[in-house]
């Protein structure tokens, strides 16, 4: 009887070197798309924040527009005292509102910030005060031809704006235009004047358009 003796191998249980990269490699992916979703997360609470605040801002300065028991046209501007990041806008205007042939005053709040991205966003909030007649009109009108070295014209820069302002096409502005209407000096359409030959349907006359429009420089 011939006895023969098995050789038994013992197997190593640890992990080769192939399988810790690729085990690493893997843990790095997940970790790194774990960071961008935090990264994306904190980003967007930020953002969030920002917004509120500009928000917070515009509609303290719209409060403080409807708690006076009387406003006229203007432009205010300036940086917020409680975030400091933020810059805001308000802006007390004649406006045309064209479904029904009416010039309202109105109060535009704008609050301004640049997002984490950098880029700039902002938070608008418009108020139609009360409608005018054409009397309040006019009183408007002549108040800023008499104080038009004073005020700084809000204006538009292209036809198409114009247009949409006033209610009109922009053949009507066209026409308007060889009718007498005046721009800036940069080839801008002032407000003003808009709103006059708009109440006027784009007909004032000589002495009007001489006294009640706002002047370019030329």
């Amino acid at each position: 009887m011939i006895l023969t003796h098995k050789k038994f191998e013992r197997k190593d249980n640890g992990f080769t070197l192939v399988e810790v990269v690729t085990a690493t490699t893997i843990l790095a992916l997940m970790i790194s798309s774990l960071w961008v979703i935090v990264d994306r997360c904190v980003d967007s609470t930020a953002n969030s924040r920002m917004k509120m605040q500009a928000f917070e801002v515009a509609r303290e300065n719209l409060e403080t527009i409807l708690t006076k028991k009387s406003v006229q046209e203007a432009v205010e501007y300036g940086t917020s005292d409680r975030y400091p990041g933020i810059e805001w806008e308000t802006v007390v205007e004649t406006f045309f509102e064209p479904i029904n042939s009416q010039m309202w005053l109105r109060a535009v709040c704008t609050a301004t910030y640049n997002d984490t991205n950098g880029e700039e966003q902002s938070v608008k909030l418009v108020h139609w005060l009360t409608g005018l007649t054409k009397d309040q009109l006019l009183a408007i009108l002549m108040d800023k031809g008499e104080n038009q070295e004073k005020l700084a014209p809000q204006l538009i820069k292209t036809m198409e704006d114009a247009a949409i302002y006033a209610g009109v096409s922009a053949d009507t502005i066209q026409k308007w235009l060889d009718n007498g209407m005046l721009m800036s000096e940069d080839d801008e359409f002032i407000k003003t004047n808009l709103d006059l030959f708009k109440l006027y349907d784009g007909n004032p006359s000589d002495s009007e358009k001489q006294n009640l429009q706002i002047k370019s420089q030329e």
